[in-house]
C-alpha cells in the first residue's frame, strides 16, 4: 500500500471497484504524504483531513452497496478559486483570508456528486493574476522537479501537488494560461476547455470572458475522467453552452493520428523569447507525432503581436470590475478602525489586495475610464475579434494547432521578473482565451537543467475530445507524463 500515488486514475478507480483497497486507505495515503511532503512545496492552503475521511468512508458504502460511479473514492484537491462550503476560500488574497463560502461552486458539487474525496484547497496567484503562484498571501509554492524554481501559475498549487503525488488529480482555471502553463513547468497533462463548456458557478472571477476551470493531471486519460465529471451545462451560469458532452474516457483513441493536420504557426517559433531546449523538445514531439502519421502544415498566424497588448487591456478592465465588490463591507478582509466610510474603502483594497492585483485593476480601471475607454478597450474587443478569426482561418486547413505552451521552462523562485517580462512569458496561451478555445499542455520532455518541457495543442470550438485523443495517443507511444520528480518518489 505504500504506492497508490503511483497509480492512474483508471487503476484507482478498478482498485477502489475491486476491492483491493477502500478510499479511507487511498484518502490516508495521500494525507499522510501531503503532512510529509507539503512543508517542502507549500502547495495546500487548507487541507481538509476530518472531511476527506468522512467522504472516503461515503464512497466506501456506496461502492458496498452497489452506487458507486467510476470515480467514487478517488481523491482530488481543488484550486482555491473555487467556493466549498463550509471551507476557506482565499483565491489566494489576504482580502479573502477570513472567507468560510456558504455553498459549493458547481464543479464542486459536481465532484461530489461523482463521490470524488476533497483533499483541500490549493495555492494559487492572488485571484489568479500571475504566472508563478510567488504572487499569493499565503506565500510561493516550489515546482517539485526543483524546489527552487517556481510551479507556474495561477493554478500553481494545483500543479506543485499533482506533480509531487500530493493529488492524484486536480481542478484549474485558465484565464490566460493557467492550467496550462503550470502543467508545462510541472511535467503534467493540463486542459483548457472550451469557452462555456465546464460551469463557472462558484468560481471566484478574475476576468469573466476568459476564465474557464479545467482538469490537470499526469495523463491525457487522467484530465478525461474528471473532463467526464465537471463538464456539461449550468443554469447557474449564463455563459454555460447547452450542448451534449462527449464521454472523454471512451473517445480517448477516438481520433485517428494517422492523417491528422498540425498546423505549425511560423509566428510562434521565431518569438524572440523562445528558449533553444524548449523549442527542441517541442520540434521533436511534432517528429514524433508525424512518425505516428500525422501531418505537418505550415501557417500564418498573423495578429500575434497583437496578443499581450490586448489581453493586457481587456483582462484587467473585467478584473476591475469584478473586484469593484470586494470594499470591505459585505464580507472580506475590513480594515481596523477606519475614519469614514472613504477611509474603510481605500484602506480595505489597499491592505487587503496586493500589488500585482493593484496594478492589474489600476490598468482596468484606466481603460475603462470616460476618456479611454474607446482609444484602448473598445480597441481591444475589435482587436479581440481579428484574433479569433485568425485562428477560424487557420482551421480551415488544419485540425489542431500546435505550439510550446510557454518559451521557457521554469523561472527561478524570486527571480523578480518585471511586469512586462511576466506578461510576455502568456505569449503562446493568452490568445486561446481570447478566442474561446480549447487547448491542452502535453509533457515532451526536459531541458538541460531537468526541468520540463510542455507542448500546447490547441483546438476548434468543443474539440475537447480531439485533443485528449491525440495526446493520449502520443502518451501511449511515449514515456514522458511517466516520469516522476524525486520528492515524487518518496513514500510517506
Amino acid at each position: 500500500m505504500t504506492d497508490l500515488h503511483r497509480l492512474s486514475i483508471r487503476e484507482l478507480s478498478e482498485g477502489l471497484a475491486g476491492a483491493k483497497f477502500s478510499s479511507r486507505e487511498l484518502t490516508e495515503h495521500y494525507l499522510k504524504r501531503i503532512a510529509k511532503l507539503d512543508t517542502q512545496v507549500k502547495s495546500y492552503v487548507t487541507v481538509t483531513a476530518e472531511q476527506a475521511l468522512a467522504q472516503a468512508d461515503a464512497a466506501d458504502a456506496a461502492i458496498k452497496a452497489g452506487t458507486a460511479t467510476a470515480l467514487t473514492g478517488v481523491p482530488i484537491a481543488h484550486k482555491d478559486i473555487f467556493c466549498t462550503q463550509g471551507i476557506k476560500t482565499t483565491a489566494g488574497s489576504k482580502m479573502l483570508d477570513n472567507f468560510i463560502s456558504p455553498y459549493d461552486a458547481t464543479v464542486v458539487a459536481k465532484g461530489k456528486a461523482a463521490g470524488l474525496v476533497t483533499l483541500g484547497k490549493v495555492n494559487m496567484d492572488e485571484f489568479a493574476m500571475g504566472s508563478t503562484s510567488e504572487n499569493s498571501f499565503y506565500g510561493a509554492t516550489a515546482n517539485p522537479w526543483n524546489l527552487g524554481h517556481v510551479p507556474g501559475g495561477s493554478s500553481g498549487g494545483s500543479a506543485a501537488a499533482v506533480a509531487a503525488d500530493l493529488a492524484p488529480f486536480a481542478t484549474g482555471t485558465d484565464t490566460g494560461g493557467s492550467i496550462r502553463q503550470p502543467a508545462s513547468f510541472c511535467g503534467l497533462t493540463g486542459l483548457k476547455p472550451s469557452y462555456g463548456r465546464v460551469s463557472r458557478f462558484g468560481m471566484i472571477a478574475y476576468a469573466s470572458s476568459l476564465d474557464q476551470g479545467g482538469p490537470m493531471a499526469r495523463s491525457a486519460e487522467d484530465c478525461a475522467y474528471l473532463m467526464n465529471v465537471i463538464a456539461g451545462h449550468d443554469a447557474k451560469d449564463s455563459t454555460s453552452i447547452e450542448k451534449d458532452v462527449d464521454d472523454y474516457v471512451a473517445n480517448l483513441n477516438g481520433t485517428a493520428i494517422q492523417g491528422l493536420r498540425i498546423g505549425i504557426p511560423k509566428q510562434y517559433f521565431n518569438v524572440a523569447g523562445l528558449d533553444a531546449d524548449v523549442k527542441a523538445r517541442v520540434e521533436e514531439s511534432l517528429k514524433k507525432l508525424e512518425d505516428m502519421g500525422a501531418t505537418l502544415v505550415e501557417i500564418d498566424l498573423n495578429m500575434t503581436e497583437a496578443y499581450v497588448p490586448t489581453y493586457y487591456l481587456i483582462a484587467p478592465a473585467e478584473a476591475s470590475s469584478n473586484l469593484q465588490r470586494y470594499d470591505g463591507v459585505r464580507y472580506g478582509y475590513r480594515a481596523e478602525n477606519p475614519v469614514d466610510l472613504m477611509d474603510l474603502y481605500k484602506r480595505s483594497r489597499s491592505e487587503g489586495f496586493g500589488a500585482e492585483v493593484q496594478r492589474r485593476i489600476l490598468i482596468g480601471t484606466y481603460a475603462l475610464s470616460a476618456g479611454y475607454y474607446d482609444a484602448y478597450y473598445v480597441k481591444a474587443q475589435k482587436v479581440r475579434r481579428l484574433i479569433q478569426q485568425d485562428f477560424l482561418k487557420a482551421f480551415e486547413s488544419v485540425d489542431v494547432i500546435a505550439a510550446p505552451s510557454a518559451p521557457t521552462t521554469a523561472y527561478k523562485i524570486g527571480a523578480n521578473l518585471s511586469p512586462v517580462e511576466m506578461y510576455l512569458g502568456d505569449i503562446y496561451t493568452i490568445a486561446v482565451n481570447l478566442a474561446g478555445l480549447p487547448a491542452i499542455n502535453a509533457p515532451v520532455g526536459f531541458d538541460k537543467d531537468n526541468l520540463p518541457v510542455g507542448l500546447q495543442l490547441i483546438g476548434n470550438y468543443w474539440s475537447e475530445s480531439q485533443l485528449l485523443s491525440v495526446v493520449h495517443q502520443y502518451q501511449q507511444a511515449t514515456d514522458w507524463h511517466t516520469k516522476r520528480a524525486a520528492i515524487a518518489e518518496e513514500n510517506a
